[in-house]
């Protein structure tokens, strides 16, 4: 057995959990646009999108324990969850740490979404862009592929399609909104639609307002 294999799949490893944080984050990212309105959203969708944050959390499971395991740079449990603890390369390997314990506290709250604020999910869940920069600032800085070709052509389209994407969603979010509020049916004008409550005729109060006056 080539005795640096868990150096390989650490890196591999690392890089594919890497791919599939990008695509869950750009996945989470379409479906909160038009491109899938809700009303005809199926729920394999949110399904996929669920599932590439597993296959992340799986994949970086997978690289911790090839980190551990491998003799090279000889890391141990105190390396991997505390930041700044590694000898090697400390700062490089901090980024990935604070990304991992983002993606772990990212899954962990959407398992528990039901029982949370939504506000207080939607605020947590919005730190996976933080999550993606730090794992991509980890693969670059400390990774040993991040002058392969190959790494560092993809690192530019992830990138540059996230960045995108979000571009995108704060663009279009005020004109979705706008054409929400533009297509909610009028409850004054809408033929066999229950009026429970209409503001009073100024004129009428006016005049009613008169006549008291004048009694």
């Amino acid at each position: 057995m080539n005795p640096q294999i868990w150096w390989y799949i650490a890196r591999a490893s690392g890089i594919i959990a890497w791919l599939f944080i990008t695509a869950s984050v750009l996945w989470g990212i379409m479906l909160s646009t038009k491109l899938f309105p809700a009303q005809r959203r199926p729920a394999w969708l949110l399904d996929l999108h669920r599932g590439l944050g597993a296959m992340s959390v799986l994949f970086l499971l997978t690289h911790v324990a090839a980190l551990i395991g491998d003799n090279w740079i000889h890391f141990d449990v105190v390396d991997i969850v505390v930041p700044f603890a590694s000898e090697w390369k400390p700062w490089q390997v901090a980024l990935g740490v604070f990304a991992m314990w983002g993606l772990v506290i990212v899954e962990v709250t959407s398992l528990a979404m039901k029982r949370l604020p939504k506000k207080v999910w939607r605020g947590i869940h919005f730190t996976s862009y933080l999550t993606f920069l730090l794992t991509s600032l980890h693969g670059t800085f400390a990774g040993t592929d991040a002058t392969n070709r190959l790494y560092v052509g993809t690192t530019i389209i992830t990138t540059g399609a996230l960045v995108f994407a979000v571009l995108h969603r704060i663009i279009s979010r005020p004109v979705a909104q706008a054409s929400r509020v533009a297509d909610a049916p009028d409850a004054f004008s809408e033929p066999g639609t229950k009026v429970f409550w209409k503001a009073p005729d100024p004129a009428a109060r006016s005049n009613s307002e008169i006549g008291a006056r004048a009694e």
